[in-house]
């Protein structure tokens, strides 16, 4: 009797081991699955700075279509800036002008690569090939100018005037400003550049992107990519201009220059929550209170 106890004891306890390591099997692998499902087709996000102020609010929680330009495997670990290896799907549709997008942060115009990951907001004024100017705040494309969004905000009075020169502007050496900017040709795949000592500082950071570290050097007024003397170069990626609707707020392409097609994750689609980021968590009457209703469902354009 006390063996056959003994062994209807022992197959309890691996039927119980089973179940749970079937309930822990499940559950990792319905993660895996949200996970995929996140990274590759709709994502949320959250709208980090004011640069898109009057079209998406700062602390605007919103839906990310991003199969629209290539579903991917998770490209990082979540809550980390832990890169993943990943592959792309193709895409259905490459990104337009005007539309709103959201793409990794490529680094400021002279670092080769962000310190970590953030995404960001913007409306797409260049996409490959286009001409971009902004003449007294208004944008240019092509000749032809730029539709006005519905809720662009200006704050900054009077407009700098055209000469005036930002030394924080993009590219290096150029007397523009943010008010009156460019002509600027939006380079593509393909392109053949002319490389000189003269604009040489225009593309270096550009060329050590695509090629994943500082490759580009100047010895004695000639050009070296990779230590190989050139006077020209052949880029490797689509690339588009980004800048916000907040025109005055924004720190964006007239600052730090091109994001590349690679970087670009998708379209956000609708607001599915909104409150103030700025208020701490703890605080959680304040933190109600300012939630914003009228905001939840709203749709991004």
């Amino acid at each position: 009797m006390s063996s056959k106890k003994n062994s209807e004891s022992h197959q309890q306890t691996i039927t119980i081991k089973q179940k749970f390591y079937e309930n822990v099997k499940s559950i990792f692998s319905t993660m895996l699955l949200v996970l995929f499902i996140s990274s590759a087709v709709v994502e949320g996000s959250l709208t980090p700075t004011p640069s898109m102020e009057g079209t998406i609010k700062v602390g605007d929680r919103m839906f990310i279509n991003k199969f629209v330009f290539g579903a991917s495997t998770p490209t990082y670990i979540p809550f980390t800036d832990i890169e993943l290896p990943y592959f792309r799907l193709p895409a259905i549709s490459e990104p337009e002008r005007n539309d709103i997008l959201v793409f990794r942060f490529p680094g400021d115009q002279n670092q080769l690569k962000d310190d970590k990951v953030e995404f960001w907001v913007k409306r797409c004024i260049g996409t490959p090939g286009d001409v971009v100017e902004i003449r007294n705040k208004v944008i240019y494309v092509n000749g032809e100018r730029f539709p006005i969004p519905p809720n662009i905000i200006y704050k900054n009075q009077p407009v700098k005037e055209k000469g005036s020169r930002n030394s924080q502007i993009y590219p290096e050496g150029k007397n523009w400003n943010e008010d009156n900017y460019g002509p600027l040709v939006i380079p593509g795949k393909g392109d053949v550049v002319e490389l000189t000592p003269e604009n040489i500082e225009q593309w270096l950071t550009l060329i050590n992107r695509e090629h994943g570290r500082n490759v580009v050097s100047v010895k004695s007024s000639e050009i070296y990519i990779d230590g190989v003397k050139t006077t020209t170069y052949e880029l490797q990626e689509d690339y588009y201009f980004m800048m916000g609707d907040n025109r005055d707020d924004s720190l964006d392409s007239r600052f730090w220059g091109f994001v590349p097609r690679e970087n670009i994750v998708g379209i956000p689609l609708i607001v599915f929550w909104s409150w103030d980021s700025d208020i701490p968590a703890f605080n959680v009457i304040d933190k109600i209170g300012s939630i914003r209703f009228d905001r939840i469902a709203k749709l991004i354009k």
